[in-house]
């Protein structure tokens, strides 16, 4: 992936927002769990590197200036490491591994290729250097007896699409690696948009007897036609018939619990919200926003009555709106 903005079919005057709506349309055809042809998997993948890269505006700034490459790495200091190698200096002495991704082929460079097999090579004879123990350098392990580096596999980050219902309440949801491993990830109560999972050892691959790096998940809730969040406290659009809306009475709520009764007002009206205590997210609030509807046909006994109850009863709900 050389041009992120490429990966998400967007220029670079694409606006934040355009930006992870480009992402979460990519996602919703080409996810691997979705759509099983290996070239809408690719086009995942390097879209969900893009988004990584541009969702956070500093980084995305860098990028643009030049100072990171499309992978998120220094582009000065990866050159520095580079011209280090080429000199036969040990580039590691002031600098740490981290953000610096797979660096396999500098091993190769400075030690070469049976260094980290145990063998013979450019640097079989470094051991005495290092003490005979294991020495680390930010990240990487130098093994005594020229048993060559060991380094902790890389973290990598993905993004996961969650549905509203399962972010409230919690619960499971499995995903598929790009590696193309299978995975259950357990989805924590009142998980938040954008809320990150950390999935011990489910990273990059380490180098010599290094372990594996973690995995993070950075969660994307998605909408839903009913309900909306705010923290812990949730609102839900109710519909109500127009006689319940002029009589009142008690009606049944959905609720992430289960339905509960309510006592409806009379004379409610589209818009008034009604507050069910503590039946939010984790003891958060539900809000109850009314919506009258209409019946699906207005029959003759009903218009009749609205006219007979007109004539005695009108009233204007818009005097007063400025012109």
């Amino acid at each position: 992936m050389d041009d992120p903005y490429q990966a998400l079919g967007l220029t670079k005057s694409a606006s934040q927002d355009e930006i992870k709506k480009a992402y979460r349309k990519i996602a919703k055809t080409d996810h691997p769990d979705l759509n099983p042809d290996p070239a809408a998997s690719e086009r995942f993948k390097a879209a969900a590197a893009a988004y990584d890269l541009l969702k956070d505006p500093e980084q995305r700034a860098r990028f643009d200036a030049g100072e990171i490459d499309a992978q998120g790495q220094e582009r000065p200091q990866q050159q520095y490491y580079r011209d280090f190698a080429e000199r036969g200096e040990n580039p590691y002495r002031q600098y740490s591994s981290a953000g610096y991704g797979d660096f396999s082929d500098v091993f190769e460079d400075l030690f070469g290729a049976r260094a980290g097999r145990g063998g013979g090579g450019p640097g079989a004879g470094m051991g005495d250097d290092f003490g005979g123990g294991q020495q680390d350098f930010g990240g990487f392990r130098r093994s005594g007896g020229g048993q060559g580096f060991d380094m902790r596999g890389q973290d990598v980050r993905y993004d996961l699409e969650v549905d509203f219902m399962t972010a409230a309440k919690g619960g499971a949801t499995r995903i598929t690696l790009p590696d193309g491993n299978s995975l259950e990830v357990k989805i924590p109560e009142g998980a938040a948009d954008g809320q990150t999972i950390r999935l011990r050892g489910k990273g990059g691959e380490g180098y010599g007897q290094g372990g594996r790096g973690d995995a993070y998940l950075t969660l994307h809730v998605g909408d839903h036609p009913d309900w909306r969040r705010d923290g812990n406290d949730v609102t839900l659009t109710l519909p109500i018939s127009l006689d319940e809306a002029v009589l009142g009475g008690k009606v049944q709520v959905p609720t992430l619990s289960g339905a509960v009764s309510m006592n409806l007002p009379k004379g409610a009206s589209t818009g008034q919200r009604l507050r069910l205590k503590g039946k939010g997210i984790k003891g958060g609030n539900q809000y109850v926003e009314l919506k009258v509807v209409m019946p699906p046909q207005i029959d003759a006994e009903l218009a009749a009555f609205m006219e007979e109850w007109r004539a005695g009863h009108a009233y204007d709900p818009r005097k007063g709106m400025g012109g």
